[in-house]
């Protein structure tokens, strides 16, 4: 069976897979962007906050991926609990340095102008902070999702969902007809969710980065 083949045979299980898998890294960046916007949100006015923020999440990023989902599962079990919990503390990094150096890249004088005009700090923030500093945030947001898109292929060994089933399948069962077959379809399904992830962040910027700014 050649690989065209292969995925004709397949196809409503791997684009199952896939589904999990997409699913399973847009939940986990929605959760590690809110954890990392709040803790840049408040860290980023102190130096020492900001580098203890820093500091500690690439420490997190530092742990491998089967050694962080194997320390995971005696203590949430398998399946996706331990799937969650890593890929959202994996990409928290490039959100709370991004946001870090957004909100710290804020032109002073346009605060100063909002404080003038009586806008509390919470306003100040929602209005005029964190909308010049989303063009930064949304880039640390494409580049934790492009790095969970492959680290979220190892929660297999841990029965998590998504098209790592698919690669491990494929290399338990490496000398077999299907064996590569196997392989190469979960990581062309991978590479093809990164793209599409990323051409959909490209249009999200188009859509809420004021021309200007982008430029």
């Amino acid at each position: 069976m050649n690989f065209w083949e292969y995925l004709g045979s397949r196809h409503q299980q791997l684009l199952t897979d896939a589904y999990q898998h997409a699913s399973a890294v847009f939940q986990c960046m929605v959760v590690a962007t809110l954890i990392g916007v709040l803790i840049g949100v408040v860290t980023y006015r102190s130096e020492w906050a900001g580098t203890v923020a820093t500091t500690t999440t690439s420490t997190i990023l530092t742990i491998p991926s089967l050694a962080m989902i194997g320390l995971l599962v005696p203590v949430v079990g398998l399946g996706v609990p331990p799937t969650v919990i890593a890929l959202t503390l994996y990409g928290l990094l490039p959100v709370v340095r991004n946001a870090i150096v957004g909100l710290r890249g804020v032109d002073p004088s346009l605060v100063d102008a909002a404080k003038g005009i009586g806008m509390s700090r919470v306003t100040r923030l929602t209005r005029v902070e964190l909308p010049l500093a989303w063009p930064p945030i949304l880039t640390g947001i494409r580049v934790s999702t492009q790095m969970l898109m492959g680290i979220a292929a190892i929660a297999a060994y841990a029965s998590g969902p998504g098209l790592g089933n698919v690669i491990f399948r494929g290399l338990a069962s490496l000398g077999s007809k299907n064996a590569i077959n196997q392989v190469l379809a979960g990581t062309l399904g991978i590479i093809i969710l990164a793209l599409l992830f990323d051409a959909a962040y490209v249009l999200i910027g188009r859509l809420t980065i004021p021309r200007g700014i982008r430029a």
